[in-house]
């Protein structure tokens, strides 16, 4: 049962279903959101309106429930619009939940150690590809953990291409539409060495940094080479409890990243190492301490805090307690969420053969992708 009043002369409206606390909003908010088809496109869902079409003394002046429909009228423009109860409940704004603690992560993201080794998201690539039902949950994994890898695949060259189709588009950069991981002599990258790589986000020296990587292997003999992936977020919850003045000042403070390749490119960014959206929600963290710059956005009473911080959050991350560890057989790949997850490489043996190619692709796509699965399948049950 759904009970509503009107208060502030119409411009608030209360809603509160059997004994739940009840919900306010503005009657400037219920019209800017009103789900008529003058005021929203039906087909794309697409506003049709300016705010400036929306007169500034806008209230309520009529009321009416039928079922679980809420019919309000406005004055001074008169128009009656309908709205779904629940869709209003769902799109709250009036909740306590607001006031979280800086660093506070989205509902649909679980953080995790080590412990996840024994779980690691995995799917099927043949499942994956063909199954709708299969690729959203392996997908849903990617955003709830942040990666997510695939077994069984082809072994021809570029059949990552076929991975980024499964959900959205090639970020082209200056490495090219792709990148070969093998060894080289004189290497423009240090990932082309057999050297052992300390877990990193990819190409923090751009901005906006590439959200989605893919790293799938065509050969795989060489002794060592294991992959490891780190989840960025536990490593700032940890640093957050351990010293909140030090997870203060990698989000408040701008580090400096750059890499240049002479003829090719020459890139640089200006971030914070911890990324919080205004309202303190963890988004983003930029880690890569063989593209660090100078640092010269800290005020000098600040600074060895700064250091301070930096030294404790690459010891966590080096923690073998948080990482997840696993070989990719030929045919095999991992998606990273790389404004999250770090990731790094153990050292091989010159013997052998590894080969991986890599791209970047753009997290947007993922998510629409994913969401658009959700409804797809939603619709079909």
């Amino acid at each position: 049962m759904y009970n509503f009043t009107i208060s502030d002369n119409g411009n608030i409206l209360s809603i509160s279903k059997n004994s739940e606390n009840p919900k306010r909003f503005h009657a400037v908010w219920l019209r800017d959101n009103a789900p008529d088809s003058k005021t929203r496109d039906p087909g794309n869902g697409q506003r049709l309106i300016t705010l400036w079409d929306i007169p500034k003394n806008i209230h309520i002046s009529q009321v009416s429930i039928s079922d679980d429909r809420l019919k309000l009228t406005f004055h001074p423009d008169n128009k009656s619009i309908e709205y779904d109860i629940q869709w209003l409940l769902d799109h709250a704004y009036d909740t306590t939940s607001k006031n979280r603690v800086e660093g506070w992560t989205a509902s649909h993201i679980e953080i995790w150690d080590s412990k996840l080794n024994n779980a690691i998201p995995s799917a099927d690539f043949r499942e994956v590809e063909k199954s709708p039902s299969a690729r959203q949950n392996w997908l849903q994994n990617i955003a709830k953990y942040g990666f997510g890898t695939l077994k069984n695949g082809p072994i021809d060259d570029l059949s990552l291409m076929r991975v980024v189709e499964l959900f959205g588009y090639v970020r082209e950069t200056n490495y090219g539409r792709h990148f070969e991981v093998l060894t080289e002599i004189n290497p423009t990258n240090l990932a082309y060495t057999g050297l052992g790589l300390q877990a990193h986000t990819d190409n923090p020296y751009r901005d906006p940094v590439p959200t989605i990587q893919v790293l799938y292997c065509l050969e795989s003999s060489a002794a060592g080479g294991e992959n490891m992936v780190v989840d960025g977020f536990k490593a700032i919850e940890r640093l957050r409890n351990e010293s909140p003045a030090w997870f203060e000042v990698l989000a408040k403070y701008c580090a400096r990243f750059e890499y240049s390749s002479n003829k090719e490119a020459t890139l640089r960014a200006r971030r914070p190492m911890i990324e919080l959206a205004p309202d303190g929600e963890l988004i983003g963290i930029r880690f890569n301490n063989r593209s660090t710059a100078a640092i010269t956005d800290v005020p000098f009473e600040d600074m060895q805090t700064f250091y301070d911080a930096y030294r404790r959050l690459g010891e966590i991350i080096d923690d073998p307690a948080m990482e997840v560890t696993f070989r990719l057989s030929p045919g095999e790949c991992f998606v990273i969420d790389n404004t999250r997850i770090l990731h790094a490489r153990k050292a091989y043996s010159g013997t052998g053969t590894r080969w991986l190619q890599g791209c970047y692709a753009d997290k947007d796509g993922l998510m629409s992708k994913l969401a658009s699965l959700d409804n797809q399948l939603n619709e079909a049950r």
